[in-house]
């Protein structure tokens, strides 16, 4: 866990929050240290509280506004905000008072600007003075910036200027790095070592189900999340994580109960709400899940990276109950998203051709192909719709076409086409492509042809299989 994390684990801590909270509860006004008042909005904003957090921080720059940890709370607010000039007014009000916490304020905000070089520069520089006694515990620190802003490698490079020796606190920050480099079965070693040694650890449950979903071992994921919860019923974190996999598991009876209460712990996140009406979605209950999308968009921020997938899938849904002007509308609702527009008018034509206005469809699909410069990821998902919507002559010959012009690195389609093949008792070209797939791309194979083969079968076996079966 990080260091953050610990101190809100700590007995210290809980001990002045459950002060603070008994005064709120009580009304009685409380004399408080500021920066004291500034972790505990800190606290309040990790757990998405944030009217509670607004009103400690309200209390800390009453008491003094010009403490360090209020301002450094105020000048994140600010980052969060997007005005990057006045947390750049904190980072120099807090210098005079901590220059390592304005060196990592000036470092972060270089990092946000993507000028990376900038704020690796200012961070050598300022290490240089930085006491030997010091050293590792400020390396900690520009690795912890880096990797909450996804700078995987440049973690490793600071990480590597230093021995942390077999610290828990640098095989932590070790495990995330491999984990966001995508070594993934190094960063599960490091975080079953840290549960060795910590067993009580919610977060480090967490983190190993986390590695453990990306590397597709779903049952494993599993345990390790109930693990999480059974240390802490009401961590929304561990909620979520075992919410995400039984979804993945396609368990969404059980997922949408997990999501729900996740939603209860952390009302102002879409996500959740978001995620409940996916379950709804794949349930075939499209009004119900209409209710929880309307949700998360209510709640959502206009820059949440959700928002436009929240607006694609009301829109099917809408298309679901034959409601075409809703659904269209809901994808207007994304033209001034930053999201990949070429995709949303692909999904325009793909509902269109579902209601039958073959003409009106294909109009949306040039401008697709237009607005993406003819990419073939475009072309491919173009082709696709016109093959769900059973127009399968037509997307056979856009199949043909289509592979003559894609290089030998290609992987995508192939499932696709075999599957039109299959469909138009095409049988020749049907082993040719499934061979194809499932040598290219088995996960795609197991995804768009798992409906011809057993459930439990591995796609390297469905060649074999298929010229067994073919004609039963």
């Amino acid at each position: 866990m990080n260091e953050q994390n610990e101190y809100f684990d700590s007995e210290g801590f809980k001990e002045i929050l459950r002060q603070y909270e008994e005064s709120v509860k009580s009304g009685e006004r409380i004399y408080m240290d500021a920066d004291d008042l500034a972790d505990i909005a800190d606290y309040y904003h990790l757990n998405n509280r944030m009217d509670e957090a607004n009103a400690a921080i309200s209390l800390a720059m009453e008491y003094n506004s010009e403490a360090v940890g209020p301002m450094l709370y105020k000048a994140r607010e600010a980052i969060e905000a997007k005005d990057y000039d006045t947390a750049e007014k904190y980072a120099q009000k807090v210098e005079p008072l901590d220059s390592l916490e304005a060196v990592y304020l000036r470092a972060e905000l270089l990092v946000i600007k993507e000028d990376i070089d900038s704020a690796d520069k200012l961070l050598l520089d300022y290490s240089k003075d930085v006491p030997t006694d010091e050293y590792k515990d400020f390396v900690k620190g520009v690795v912890q910036l880096y990797l909450d802003y996804t700078q995987f490698i440049k973690a490793f490079e600071w990480i590597a200027r230093t021995d942390g020796g077999n610290t828990n606190g640098f095989k932590e920050l070790m495990a995330q790095t491999l984990f966001g480099l995508g070594k993934f079965k190094d960063s599960e070693k490091l975080f079953n070592e840290l549960l060795d040694k910590n067993p009580y650890s919610s977060q480090y449950w967490n983190a190993l189900a986390g590695v453990q979903y990306m590397n597709e071992d779903y049952s494993s994921a599993l345990t390790s999340s109930e693990y999480a919860l059974a240390i802490n019923p009401d961590d929304a974190n561990s909620l979520v994580s075992k919410a995400n996999t039984l979804y993945t598991m396609e368990n969404y009876d059980d997922a949408l109960v997990y999501f729900q209460k996740y939603s209860e712990k952390m009302p102002d996140d879409e996500f959740g709400f978001y995620h409940q009406g996916l379950c709804l979605i794949n349930k075939g209950k499209y009004e119900e899940s209409l209710e929880l999308f309307k949700k998360a968009i209510s709640i959502a921020h206009i820059d949440s990276v959700y928002l436009p997938d929240i607006y694609c899938e009301t829109a099917f849904a809408y298309s679901k109950i034959d409601n075409l002007d809703q659904a269209l509308w809901c994808l207007s609702m994304t033209e001034q998203l930053d999201c990949d527009h070429a995709n949303i008018q692909v999904m325009k034509g793909h509902l269109l051709l579902t209601f039958k206005m073959d003409k009106e469809a294909s109009d949306e699909f040039r401008k697709a192909l237009e607005m993406s410069d003819n990419n073939q990821k475009i072309q491919l998902q173009i082709i696709v719709s016109y093959q769900d919507n059973m127009h399968l002559n037509f997307a056979y010959k856009l199949y043909t076409e289509f592979f003559k012009h894609v290089d030998e690195k290609w992987v995508d389609g192939y499932s696709y086409m075999a599957l039109c093949c299959n469909d138009l008792n095409k049988d020749d070209e049907f082993l040719q492509y499934l061979q194809k797939a499932c040598e290219c791309n088995p996960k795609e194979a197991k995804i768009v042809l798992n409906v011809l083969f057993p459930q439990d079968m591995d796609p390297k076996d469905y060649y074999d299989y298929a010229l067994k079966h073919l004609n039963d």
